[in-house]
């Protein structure tokens, strides 16, 4: 028996968790999986770069849907993913985290009655102006099944009522870390300003910030610079394509001295893991890194309001900080604890039960 699978991905982090579920998927009998690529991370750095890199197949599709607003953006991708969907015929679709892509391809399959698996399920921040927290509730509450990466998120799904089509399967991200952690490359940097390469330091801070509230504003994304230049060793910083522009101007403003910080172009996902693993420490907003820093057992200071994966706050090891130069700083002076047996996303075998429930659900269809 042949099972149809779309996979629906659009950003960086779906291509981590989907390159090491579709591996598991290729050797299932039976199974054939199409990947469908809304476009939302256009840039090749940070998309075309990642399924070279982690031997992804090819996307069946590139719906080539990015920029706007949340709501145009996600209307643009519904009728587009509705269209393919209508048209390919899958069996089961499987969606990865809390993308506008994830909501968009829920809200597809769900309107024609095409049964979907949600991986990362159950991950609530509970700050209702964050607009990934509403596109995870609503997937959540169309899904068939739900996949929970943690305990606490499997605990969430069964405080919603969810918890009849909910089980734990750990976090793919994990399985990725450890299977690329091998992998991983020195990575050659680019500097963002002026192109030419960036030679990387002996010791350095690893940095990911782009989210609107900490560069959306001159006044927050110098609060951040002023803490990196305030380091003792440099600060790598792949600038995200959404702020660039605004990086530019002001590392080439004569007032603003921030030669210990390394603003480079984005780097791959084999290069992230390697400055992950070697870093002093890393500060980021990316829930993502976040999880990565903790793998390794790197100290992080994630600058955002809320928690988006409490589980890696403890033991001084992921701190909130707000964009300034005191609360970052700060954060980073707590110091850390690792805990080797304190293991809150699964044993690195995630992929092959998210594999498996995918084809069981297609099956039954």
């Amino acid at each position: 028996m042949t099972v149809k699978i779309m996979t629906v991905v659009g950003a960086r982090p779906q291509f981590i968790k989907a390159a090491v579920v579709s591996h598991v998927l290729e050797r299932i009998e039976g199974a054939e999986e199409e990947i469908v690529h809304t476009g939302q991370h256009f840039d090749a750095n940070m998309s075309q770069t990642f399924f070279d890199e982690l031997s992804i197949p090819e996307p069946k599709v590139n719906l080539g849907v990015s920029g706007g607003t949340h709501g145009q953006m996600t209307a643009r991708m519904l009728e587009a993913l509705e269209s393919e969907m209508m048209e390919r015929k899958p069996d089961v679709v499987l969606l990865y985290g809390d993308t506008n892509s994830t909501l968009a391809a829920a809200l597809a399959a769900a309107k024609l009655h095409i049964p979907m698996v949600h991986v990362e399920a159950g991950a609530r921040t509970h700050s209702a102006t964050n607009p990934e927290e509403i596109n995870r509730i609503c997937t959540d509450h169309v899904a068939t099944k739900l996949l929970a990466c943690t305990e606490d998120n499997l605990e969430n799904l069964n405080k919603e009522n969810l918890a009849e089509k909910s089980e734990f399967s750990g976090d793919p991200m994990y399985d990725a870390f450890l299977h690329y952690s091998d992998l991983a490359q020195r990575p050659n940097l680019v500097g963002v300003v002026n192109g030419e390469p960036v030679e990387l330091p002996a010791e350095f801070y690893y940095v990911t910030c782009h989210r609107e509230e900490n560069t959306g504003t001159d006044e927050a994304l110098l609060g951040l610079l002023d803490a990196l230049s305030s380091l003792d060793a440099p600060a790598v910083y792949p600038v995200h394509p959404r702020n660039r522009s605004t990086v530019c101007r002001l590392a080439q403003d004569e007032e603003n001295d921030f030669s210990n910080i390394l603003f480079v172009d984005p780097v791959g996902y084999l290069e992230s893991v390697y400055l992950v693993n070697h870093a002093k420490q890393i500060i980021t907003d990316s829930g993502g890194l976040q999880r990565e820093a903790f793998y390794a057992g790197v100290k992080c200071t994630t600058v955002l309001d809320f928690e988006v994966w409490p589980e890696t706050m403890v033991q001084g090891r992921n701190i909130l900080a707000k964009p300034t130069k005191t609360s970052i700083r700060n954060a980073m002076s707590v110091p850390q604890m690792v805990d080797g047996t304190y293991l809150p996303f699964g044993d690195g075998k995630a992929a092959e039960r998210i594999a498996n429930c995918v084809v069981e659900l297609a099956e039954r269809r």
